[in-house]
């Protein structure tokens, strides 16, 4: 048997088989697009299974890269429509995806119009790590996404299961509370990717409460005013944004909150308050 012959044997996610399809087709991972390839079967399985890819199953994807997990989420029955930025990648699609019930999407995923998806559609991605926190914005504010299982920096995975009070808290910590719930799936080595990435990764789920009322546009923008210079206190940071500082006060204390609170300890339920008190809808 030839190289190459043993090489088209081997599963799509070996590294020999990853380091053959990009010889062959004279590519290499572009960093600037954030292109880590997964090279194991676990891991795919993995996310695949914690975002249920499965018959007839809807899934978005972002960043297909070699085709991997894409395939992997088109074999268990699920019908994938996959966003591409890289046009390099498509002779390499063509062939690792040829049969399969996937909708290949070319063009910048941050462009895309995910209020376009079917209802029900649940994103299972390995997401471009210098774009994760404005897509998973994205998803959360698109009605029918229902969930996001995504493999994301250990970081942003840690800083999305945190409460108010940690360290890490934060305004995309806030939005993710806001719409549904966070779990934590698992952490991926760095040798699990060629190239590997400097950072260990994590695969986490995102439950998207669609049932419950979906938090206006400005009490979005009042959160993230309020979060946006971490270490001040509340008080600063929504005064910073326009508010009047009376009016702010008043706010804090009706809502129960010592007056030098620093907005990343203050609950959700309790930033609603100060909403209402600032008559932010």
């Amino acid at each position: 048997m030839t190289d190459e012959l043993k090489d088209a044997a081997l599963p799509l996610y070996s590294p020999a088989r990853v380091k053959d399809l990009l010889a062959r087709h004279g590519l290499r991972p572009t960093k600037s697009l954030g292109q880590n390839f997964l090279i194991d079967g676990n891991i795919l399985r993995a996310i695949a299974e914690a975002g249920g890819a499965g018959p007839g199953v809807s899934v978005l994807e972002v960043g297909p890269g070699l085709g991997v997990l894409t395939r992997e989420m088109a074999e268990r029955g699920a019908h994938v429509t996959t966003l591409e930025k890289d046009q390099n990648l498509r002779p390499v699609l063509e062939e690792t995806l040829d049969g399969l019930d996937v909708n290949i999407v070319w063009g910048d995923a941050l462009e895309f119009d995910y209020a376009s998806v079917p209802p029900g559609t649940r994103v299972i991605a390995n997401l471009p790590y210098y774009i994760t926190g404005p897509l998973l914005s994205r998803f959360m504010r698109a009605p029918n996404i229902v969930s996001a299982s995504v493999l994301v920096q250990k970081e942003v995975a840690q800083r999305l299961a945190s409460q108010p009070g940690d360290d890490n808290y934060g305004f995309l910590t806030a939005l993710a509370h806001l719409y549904g719930t966070v779990k934590p799936v698992r952490d991926v080595p760095k040798g699990s990717f060629i190239p590997a990435p400097a950072v260990t990764s994590s695969v986490v789920r995102l439950d998207f409460d669609r049932d419950r009322p979906q938090p206006s546009e400005a009490y979005i923008r009042l959160i993230d005013d309020a979060l946006h210079h971490r270490r001040k206190t509340l008080r600063n940071n929504l005064k910073m944004a326009g508010h009047p500082v009376e009016r702010v006060e008043e706010a804090i204390l009706a809502a129960g909150l010592r007056p030098d609170v620093r907005a990343e300890a203050v609950p959700l339920a309790q930033m609603r308050q100060v909403a209402d008190a600032l008559g932010v809808d």
